[in-house]
């Protein structure tokens, strides 16, 4: 999970209390990988999901799916702009934060 607050209604709560085999993992808010695939999902959201109507739940999914294929025709491949060695100093920092604190 990221650190979005939806983990801490109620609802959720109970939920996980109730089936114990699932246990939650929280990953960095600036995960860089994390942030990749919330855009992916938002950009669907704003370029295919937002812009039809959609009679059932069989039909989003298709319309989803084209939109995928549609854009995986001119797919262009993501490039790192940094640093693996800036990566694992962040890395490293975040966790020695995490441990000071826990």
């Amino acid at each position: 999970m990221d650190n979005y607050a939806t983990h801490k209604h109620p609802a959720v709560k109970t939920w996980f209390a109730r089936h114990p085999r699932y246990h939650t993992h929280f990953t960095p808010a600036s995960s860089s990988w994390l942030n990749a695939v919330e855009r992916c999902f938002a950009e669907i959201t704003a370029k295919r999901v937002r812009r039809g109507t959609f009679r059932s739940v069989t039909k989003l999914v298709k319309a989803i799916s084209a939109y995928v294929v549609g854009h995986n025709t001119d797919a262009k491949p993501f490039v790192w702009t940094t640093s693996a060695r800036s990566i694992m100093t962040k890395i490293r920092k975040c966790h020695s934060i995490y441990e000071s604190r826990h």
